[in-house]
């Protein structure tokens, strides 16, 4: 049996059907992964909108993008921050990559992305930095969880490179 992340939710692993999902955009328009289909797409977590390591992350795919681009991969960062903040972290930063807002946790505890976090002894649940390659066939291809940032958007890129 597969370890739980929360009620009805198993621990995604390579080869599993991506949970299908629908949400707003930093733009007010929506994204789901049913739109891509065919496509590849990276879907990473990540816990904060304007935090330090938040911002270096999207930063590193936003200038990855036109390299995930000619790989013909689709990326989009989620986390559980309002649209609002999302779009104002978008403009701030100028970003380039898709921000989606899951603030039910919904699509977040799906992936496994949502759980019990600790910070200066402090327990709490949030957004577990992970990120997701999704193949044409909608299946996950790779996962990178507990993900350090530095080197991050450049080794999911070469897994994007590397998946036909």
């Amino acid at each position: 049996m597969r370890p739980q992340t929360r009620p009805n939710f198993p621990l995604l692993e390579v080869g599993d059907p991506a949970p299908d999902f629908r949400l707003p955009c930093d733009t007010g328009e929506l994204f789901s992964l049913a739109d891509r289909a065919g496509k590849k797409l990276v879907l990473f977590c990540f816990p904060r909108a304007d935090t330090p390591g938040c911002t270096t992350e999207a930063q590193d795919f936003s200038r990855l993008l036109p390299a995930f681009g000619e790989a013909e991969t689709c990326v989009a960062g989620v986390s559980a921050d309002p649209v609002r903040k999302l779009a104002r972290f978008r403009a701030r930063r100028e970003l380039s990559v898709t921000l989606l807002s899951d603030e039910t946790h919904t699509v977040l505890s799906a992936y496994g992305a949502w759980g019990e976090k600790m910070l200066y002894g402090r327990r709490f649940e949030g957004v577990l930095r992970s990120t997701f390659l999704i193949g044409r066939s909608g299946q996950i291809a790779r996962i990178w969880r507990n993900v350090r940032v530095p080197g991050h958007a450049q080794d999911v890129l070469q897994a994007a490179q590397a998946l036909v």
